[in-house]
């Protein structure tokens, strides 16, 4: 790679640089940051599991038939999978939330590195005209 840019100028190696080598790597640091946030908060398997009860907290049916203790057991079973949709629903946005910061922030840092160039060109010019 290095004889590649070997015969080249330092303005053509900077602009190889800056437009064409950075913006790979700034999208492998972005999709990296993408993926670490959607295993992080793991929003495809709260989906699979969004009417689970919590921490598999569930109660056995006893071997006789008493309708009382299988009403408890019935209620105790349905508030456990109502707490853990509710708190599964939580971390769905909370992580939806964070793939959409990851996602703007991302867009931001990247277009600003390919206009960043320019701004300076821009300023340059700009402080000269104040200049004179």
């Amino acid at each position: 790679m290095i004889k590649l840019y070997q015969n080249q100028g330092i303005l053509s190696l900077w602009i190889a640089w800056n437009f064409f080598d950075m913006p790979k790597n700034l999208l492998n640091v972005w999709n990296n940051y993408f993926s670490f946030t959607l295993n992080y908060f793991s929003i495809t398997l709260l989906l699979k599991t969004l009417l689970s009860p919590w921490h598999k907290d569930v109660g056995r049916y006893p071997r006789g038939f008493d309708v009382k203790i299988y009403f408890e057991i019935f209620v105790s079973n349905l508030f456990s999978r109502i707490i853990g949709a509710i708190i599964r629903i939580i971390l769905i946005f909370v992580g939806i939330s964070a793939l959409t910061l990851v996602f703007f922030l991302g867009l931001f840092i990247f277009l600003a590195w390919l206009i960043s160039p320019i701004l300076l060109i821009f300023g340059l010019f700009l402080s000269l005209w104040f200049l004179i």
